[in-house]
């Protein structure tokens, strides 16, 4: 079994149920909830000009390996409305592999830790939540302390 940390996100809809729905579809598959941070209000990145986002991020624990994990965040994503029309774009959900126990992946497709974890607070607010201890593999900081960096840098 390995712990995996997914990013939860909305901006489309009922976004707290979409998350809610997220949440239950990955327990359905298997996982099991560890831990589950609060939602938040965050505003949009990258392309502005859209609805609020509600953010959150949950620890799991799965027998899944890293690829079959991705494959089916993107299956729960398109079972709950996700159209990828626009990069950065509104969303009825987006889940983020964000980490998968210490491992480094770089492959087409897939990258662990996500390549942006450390510059997002709307990622790092509710991983340091829930996990301040979990440690970024490569830049070997922790969640709290990536949150700290990057609120010191707004």
């Amino acid at each position: 079994m390995a712990k995996a940390f997914i990013g939860l996100g909305s901006n489309l809809g009922d976004r707290e149920a979409s998350l809610k729905a997220a949440v239950a579809a990955l327990r359905e598959a298997g996982a099991t909830l560890l831990r589950m941070s609060s939602f938040i209000r965050t505003s949009p990145e990258g392309k502005t000009d859209q609805p609020e986002f509600l953010n959150g991020v949950v620890e799991i624990e799965t027998e899944q390996r890293p690829r079959a994990l991705l494959a089916l965040l993107l299956e729960i994503e398109r079972k709950l409305g996700r159209v990828r029309s626009e990069r950065w774009g509104p969303r009825t959900i987006d889940l983020d592999l964000l980490l998968y126990d210490d491992e480094i992946i770089r492959e087409p497709g897939l990258e662990v830790p996500h390549p942006r974890l450390h510059e997002r607070l709307f990622v790092l607010g509710p991983l340091a939540e829930i996990a301040p201890e979990v440690r970024h593999p490569t830049l070997k900081k922790t969640a709290a302390e990536m949150l700290a960096d990057v609120s010191a840098r707004r």
